[in-house]
């Protein structure tokens, strides 16, 4: 990967042996254990379908968009979800603009995968008029700062800003009944994306021959790691995608070790993610003034006569 080689050339071989050193004693840079994961924040500060989320140094901005298209021939009735990448050299100096790199394309498929072969998001409910109007839901991901471990910050930030997503309810009208009707926030209450479970990366590291492993690589980490391998698991412990990252080999009973530290970080980050939507929900209807419409003043007319 272009950003970990880069960073490989900042560390001197002075630094790279003290981590490799310090891991020996089951001693971290930063001060955590092994299997410790970084803080997680998570913030709605742009309103609806958009999230900001801090694990450790790393900032990902998670933007969700949606429009009408027409769907696939052969998905008439399935709408669309697409993932795409920016990584700002703003966020780190090896990355370059323009073009998405070897790292931009493999991030933003790995979480494709979690989200699609979940199939986490109801693509169906998308559906408008069968083989004419879809939603296509864009899902937009910019890389802040990279403080190491960029699948799995940009996972939590896809998942917060989906969360939050309202979509315009539509209906149909028309003399043929086939035209479709989008309807202003203010005349109907945006609808919000059928969820069915979170599909959370939890990302591992391995170091060489020393049979190291360690679970939020930061970015320092990710330079002298020889692999890596981020399992997509929901709260529930099913496996919803694997990505082995690296020239090492890892033998099953450190996969299968890996999997059930992957399935509780993920229930915990599940509860976390839950819980910083329910309390941006409630701040967002706190703040809702609704007013009543011509219809409703009329009757209260008719009622005060």
């Amino acid at each position: 990967m272009e950003g970990r080689i880069s960073n490989a050339w900042r560390l001197t071989v002075n630094d790279k042996n003290f981590i490799k050193t310090a891991l020996l004693s089951e001693i971290r840079i930063d001060g955590r254990k092994p299997f410790e994961y970084r803080k997680i924040s998570i913030k709605f500060d742009r309103g609806d379908g958009s999230s900001e989320v801090q694990l450790g140094q790393t900032r990902v901005m998670g933007i969700v968009t949606a429009q009408l298209v027409q769907p696939y021939k052969d998905r008439p009735k399935e709408g669309t979800l697409s993932i795409f990448t920016e990584f700002s050299p703003m966020a780190d100096p090896s990355f370059e603009p323009g073009r998405p790199g070897e790292l931009a394309v493999e991030l933003g498929r790995i979480i494709d995968r979690g989200l699609r072969e979940s199939r986490a998001v109801d693509t169906e409910s998308l559906c408008i008029l069968a083989g004419k109007f879809v939603w296509a839901i864009r899902i937009d991901l910019h890389i802040l700062d990279n403080g190491g471990n960029l699948v799995d910050a940009a996972n939590i930030a896809a998942l917060a800003a989906l969360l939050t997503f309202r979509r315009p309810e539509c209906s149909l009208g028309g003399e043929d009944g086939q035209e479709v009707i989008v309807h202003p926030p203010e005349i109907r209450e945006p609808l919000p994306l059928t969820v069915h479970h979170l599909p959370i990366a939890i990302t591992f590291g391995f170091f060489g021959n020393e049979g190291i492993l360690l679970i939020d690589p930061t970015h320092n980490e990710e330079a002298v790691m020889g692999g890596r391998m981020t399992m997509t698991v929901n709260a529930n412990g099913d496996i919803c995608a694997i990505q082995k990252g690296g020239g090492e080999g890892v033998p099953q009973r450190v996969i299968m070790k890996c999997l059930q530290l992957a399935t509780s970080k993920a229930a915990s980050i599940t509860k976390q993610i839950k819980d910083a939507v329910e309390a941006f929900t409630e701040r967002a209807l706190r703040k809702i003034k609704r007013h009543p419409t011509s219809t409703d003043v009329d009757v209260k007319e008719k009622q005060n006569q």
